[in-house]
């Protein structure tokens, strides 16, 4: 089957109003599209500009009159306020979870490690392998912040035995999995964000991973209050925005710390490095190994 795409770029106001005119002639539904922009550095991305609405009409013998009918309504509401020309496009049909698939390939991080889409087979039998299903939650191994942290994760790993971690805003829990992969025998995966929970445990399902994996929604507050096992461990991990780092270091993420131990940060950009390090070093930690890759840094401090 084949589609053929019917597209407006509209202003906020008039966007609600040409979805509801589509909806009428799309069974599959109306998609929306808009800019971002952002606004700081802890900004996720705020919607602006224009907005483009898109709709997608079979194409069947029906087809011309169901366009004929579309632009009718387009018509009439083009008399309350203008209405640019609808944009058609001809879309062959095909199976989108395949093609959305074909994305993501095999990553390999450090000497050991292999990020590996869930659905495929690892073509590195040696490595060891973090299978991840993209869901919403960061973290699906293709952005330079994981794949830095997850190299200096096998670094430490490969200096001592790893024990207990602590993963601070675990997302998808890709750094979590990979540290039990690594040899921890207890991990601690703590996010705000409750979807993202509950995607760290579909994904170590999907890994294997069962108890030896305590996660729940929180962060450094509710770990250093004794809501989850334990309040610290030798290896601590946190791949967030920098400035959520800076403030978590007043909220006590250093004291997560065990004595002797070690902390890993990513989510940096290299203009940012600094500042992070001097708020680390304020709460007694002490730089010991830095990685970058484009814009984005990854930095180990041990207490």
């Amino acid at each position: 089957m084949n589609w053929l795409e019917v597209s407006l770029t509209v202003n906020g106001e008039l966007a609600e109003s040409v979805a509801d005119v589509f909806a009428r002639f799309a069974p599959n539904g109306v998609m929306t599209e808009q800019g971002v922009k952002f606004l700081d550095e802890e900004d996720e991305g705020t919607a602006t500009g224009p907005i483009t609405v898109r709709a997608y009409l079979e194409v069947n013998d029906q087809l011309e009159e169901t366009r004929q009918k579309l632009e009718e309504s387009l018509f009439y509401l083009g008399m309350i306020q203008p209405l640019p020309t609808p944009v058609y496009k001809q879309i062959a049909d095909q199976n989108w979870m395949e093609a959305w698939k074909q994305h993501y390939k095999p990553i390999l991080i450090g000497q050991r490690l292999l990020i590996l889409p869930a659905w495929l087979e690892s073509p590195e039998p040696k490595r060891i392998p973090i299978k991840i299903d993209p869901g919403m939650a960061f973290g699906t191994g293709t952005h330079p912040t994981t794949q830095l942290c997850l190299e200096l994760m096998e670094l430490s790993a490969d200096h001592q035995p790893l024990s207990s971690v602590i993963d601070v805003g675990c997302g998808s829990g890709i750094l979590s999995i990979a540290a039990l992969k690594l040899g921890a025998t207890k991990v601690l995966g703590v996010d705000i964000d409750i979807e993202s929970v509950k995607n760290s445990r579909e994904n170590a399902g999907t890994n294997g991973v069962g108890e030896e994996l305590i996660l729940g929604q929180g962060s450094v507050t509710e770990v250093l209050s004794g809501s989850f096992q334990f309040k610290s461990a030798p290896l601590v991990v946190a791949n967030i925005l920098a400035p959520i780092i800076i403030r978590l270091f007043d909220a006590g993420l250093a004291d997560l710390v065990a004595p002797d131990g070690e902390i890993i940060l990513s989510g940096i950009l290299a203009h940012q490095a600094e500042n992070v390090i001097e708020s680390a070093q304020a709460k007694g930690l002490k730089r010991s190994d830095q990685r970058q890759t484009g814009d984005w840094v990854a930095i180990s401090l041990k207490r």
